[in-house]
């Protein structure tokens, strides 16, 4: 990378991160974004409201290649002390979006400068943090019949600028589950004449280990309990209200999929026999992140080409990524840049992307167009 470009990515990585915005607020960061590009390079710039995409056209292409970023920001507190530390309170670049959506901008200043012999598209994407920003953009890959597409996430615990890469499952699928239930009060002295939901509540709690073993399930299950509400601060009067929040993930969207009959059926279940209404709310909602080989293996030969260290993953990470929308509908993959094996973690108070990652990353990109 030119280090003109890097020193360009650089500074607009640093005034993303002092303008942090939260999923689906992104207005400041997607028209600074646009205005870069439209100051630096000659591309093709398509705003779709929410997110937009640049193109870079070739002449007589044969292939459509695509690289995605997200741009949105968490609701954090910025703590540690940067000279482009956030300058809003309760939001914060803690997962590196900000570093992610620089990252392209400086990939497309090296494609405007040097060319391609292919069309590429840059994909600048909002509401990754909550689930549903892919899935706003996911017609761009049928209208210009993407043939591949890939993106890249900075990750601690990974050595430094190391590339790490698996194929299949790269990332876990993920919502947010919600049970209401609803039963009716009286008075704490006369509890059999209510119906108080907290002991089929309680029931569904004890059911999660059976749902989530491993003698029933072929790939990683897991159900976190985040809330248990249930009743009032009241002693006078029986609980009537129960709401249970989960997070269902598993390493296989069908898997999933099944967790949440399971659930659903079980809360049904109990629900009858108590007597009380029951209904289901889901929010963040994120497939699993799948890698196509083909696609995993490019990565592979691009990182080798560019002597970053390889590093082939045992097993998929937990957390889940809503880029999985692509890949269900074009070949791509999905790999992580380190930020070293003790640097803080993302969603953090102590992290802050790393410039350098920007270099790396762009690096990457350029030796994959060649492929």
């Amino acid at each position: 990378m030119k280090s003109q470009n890097f020193e360009l990515a650089k500074q607009l990585r640093h005034e993303l991160h002092q303008h942090p915005e939260l999923s689906n607020e992104e207005v400041w960061t997607k028209q600074h974004l646009i205005s870069f590009l439209k100051t630096y390079t000659k591309l093709e710039i398509v705003d779709k409201g929410n997110w937009f995409y640049a193109i870079y056209h070739a002449q007589s292409a044969k292939q459509n290649i695509a690289f995605r970023a997200d741009y949105d920001a968490l609701p954090m507190d910025e703590v540690i002390d940067l000279a482009w530390s956030s300058q809003f309170p309760g939001k914060a670049h803690k997962c590196g979006h900000d570093g992610h959506a620089a990252t392209l901008a400086g990939f497309a200043l090296e494609i405007d400068q040097h060319g391609a012999d292919k069309n590429i598209f840059f994909l600048f994407q909002p509401a990754e943090e909550t689930g549903d920003g892919a899935i706003q953009c996911v017609d761009f890959i049928k209208e210009h019949k993407i043939d591949e597409i890939f993106a890249y996430h900075n990750m601690s615990g990974l050595p430094y600028k190391a590339v790490g890469i698996i194929d299949g499952t790269a990332l876990c699928a993920s919502k947010g589950m919600t049970i209401h239930m609803q039963g009716s009060p009286t008075h704490a002295s006369q509890p059999e004449k209510g119906i108080n939901p907290a002991f089929a509540i309680a029931n569904l709690v004890n059911m999660i280990p059976e749902f989530t073993s491993s003698q029933r399930n072929k790939g990683l299950v897991l159900c976190t309990v985040v809330q248990i509400d249930v009743g009032e601060n009241a002693f006078g009067i029986a609980a009537s209200t129960g709401t249970l929040r989960l997070t269902i993930r598993a390493l296989y969207e069908d898997e999933l999929n099944q967790l949440q009959e399971n659930l659903e059926n079980f809360a049904k279940e109990q629900a009858q026999q108590y007597g009380l209404q029951v209904s289901f709310d889901y929010n963040d909602e994120f497939p699993e992140t799948f890698n196509h080989k083909e696609s995993a293996d490019k990565i592979r030969v691009a990182a080798k080409a560019e002597s970053m260290a390889l590093i082939e993953l045992d097993e998929a990470f937990r957390g889940s990524e809503d880029f999985g929308h692509f890949t269900k509908r074009t070949k791509g993959a999905y790999c992580f840049i380190g930020n070293g094996e003790e640097y803080p973690h993302v969603h953090t108070h102590e992290y802050d992307f790393r410039d350098e990652l920007i270099e790396s990353g762009v690096d990457l990109f350029t030796a994959l167009i060649k492929l």
